[in-house]
């Protein structure tokens, strides 16, 4: 059910473009400011359109798709700065998550969410 899904923010290199969904701007500005480098930083790196995204259940994907002629574009190489950045930014994903699950879903947090 893509349906459900939610955009937090994204960079477009074909347009030079970041968005940044202001249903969240509760999020502090470090935070915001922290995924506006990683998100323009992918596709400075890789090319195309990379864009992280809430899930349902409230867990984040992040995506990168890029135009069909776009001859540049490394897939390869964006499969690992997906991983590299999924392992070095764990943290912010984690905490972005449980933020996205709490203020946004209005779940309770269990304690599993505080055990780090």
């Amino acid at each position: 059910m893509e349906d459900n899904r939610v955009v937090l923010c994204g960079a477009n290199a074909y347009e030079q473009k970041y968005y940044f969904n202001e249903a969240f701007k509760g999020i502090p500005e470090s935070i915001r400011n922290e995924l506006h480098i990683i998100c323009v930083m992918f596709t400075e790196e890789v090319g195309g359109i990379f864009t992280i995204v809430f899930e349902e259940d409230g867990s984040i994907s992040m995506e990168t798709n890029a135009e069909e002629n776009d001859f540049y574009y490394d897939e390869i190489s964006s499969g690992l700065l997906i991983s590299e950045i999924r392992r070095k930014r764990q943290e912010l994903f984690e905490s972005l998550s449980l933020y996205y699950r709490v203020v946004i879903l209005k779940q309770e947090p269990d304690a599993d969410d505080f055990s780090n």
